[in-house]
């Protein structure tokens, strides 16, 4: 495979399309612009801005709330409760992954236009002091999740090690994105637990939610697995120049026929999640269908062999994707209040 992907190389698009030199300028806008200079490169380290990468790792554990609340009937102020530690946890895990993520790939991100700007390869924090800002990001993450009892702690613990090995995923497998989707949902089954779900209890006693929550869990799994290899398309030529691997070096110059397959799978599997527990119209116009629609129309109007039409429908379909799971799953417990 990886020769017919030297072979594409050759004979597909311009791959000027796809460098784009850039160097370095501070930010002259927004709440970052307003920092003392030094702090500057931190905070670029952990990606609160643009807020993306945050909501990367947000959203799985909301979807996992609302859907655990949704059928225990938990009052609001619990969900309130639960959502806001987490949402305190996720802010400081996403730091510490992102931190580690540029860490591991530093050398790589120095030979990639759009990635040799970062800190840690431009010179503005050494990997010493980026290890250490790691750690400490990560032991303020764990210890949001002590309130919600050992077993929330301890459930986060395998989509924190996926995270820990996605960077090197690169460096051995053409599907580090599956390493991604995997880390990024099982945030759901953290968000499912600390409701007070018991995974092992519900499998024996219930075992069509424990179904429903696989389904969700799967689905969500897909969902990274699309918009990464769309967005991994934006450096393909030069991952392969350097030896990073990825969906959109594998699967160059034919992705999209895989990726409307996947579209399609993890559709269905997010109806599968809701017809197993019973779930009503408002999920599935919203979560199922709207998601979906989303989702087709990325695949449909992006030009994968344009880093900018990438950039642009990745964002779009993410906050837009995100935010229609979100709506059909609060709507849906909404209305069983």
């Amino acid at each position: 495979m990886a020769t017919e992907v030297k072979a594409e190389t050759k004979s597909g698009a311009d791959s000027s399309s796809h460098v784009r030199p850039i160097s370095y300028q501070p930010p002259e806008k927004g709440w970052v612009s307003y920092l003392p200079s030094s702090w500057v490169p931190y905070v670029q380290l952990t990606r609160l801005t643009p807020g993306a990468g945050l909501w990367l790792i947000i959203f799985p554990h909301v979807f996992g709330v609302l859907h655990a609340a949704i059928l225990r009937g938990s009052p609001p102020a619990d969900t309130l409760r639960i959502t806001g530690i987490l949402l305190g946890g996720c802010l400081f895990l996403s730091n510490a992954i992102h931190i580690w993520n540029d860490v591991v790939d530093a050398p790589l991100d120095a030979q990639i236009p759009r990635t040799a700007t970062r800190p840690i390869p431009r010179g503005a924090v050494s990997r010493q002091a980026a290890v250490f800002f790691t750690a400490t990001q990560a032991i303020a993450g764990l210890a949001f999740f002590l309130p919600l009892g050992w077993e929330s702690f301890l459930w986060s613990i395998p989509g924190i090690a996926f995270h820990a090995w996605y960077p090197f995923a690169k460096r051995v497998t053409y599907y580090p994105q599956v390493s991604l989707g995997l880390a990024l949902a099982l945030g759901v089954l953290t968000g499912e637990v600390a409701m007070g779900w018991d995974p092992l209890q519900e499998y024996q006693n219930r075992p069509e939610v424990a179904a429903s929550v696989l389904s969700l869990l799967l689905a969500i799994t897909l969902w990274p697995v699309i918009y990464d290899t769309v967005y991994a398309h934006e450096d393909v030529e030069e991952d392969m120049k350097v030896g990073i691997k990825s969906m959109a070096v594998l699967y160059y110059g034919c992705a999209k026929p895989l990726l409307w397959k996947l579209v399609a799978v993890m559709t269905g599997l997010l109806g599968v999640s809701g017809y197993l527990v019973n779930l009503g119209a408002s999920y599935y116009v919203v979560s199922v269908a709207t998601s979906g629609a989303i989702l087709g129309v990325m695949l449909d109007r992006v030009r994968l062999n344009d880093a900018d039409s990438c950039d642009w429908w990745f964002l779009i379909e993410f906050w837009f994707v995100g935010g229609a799971i979100t709506g059909g799953l609060l709507g849906e417990y909404a209305l069983r209040l």
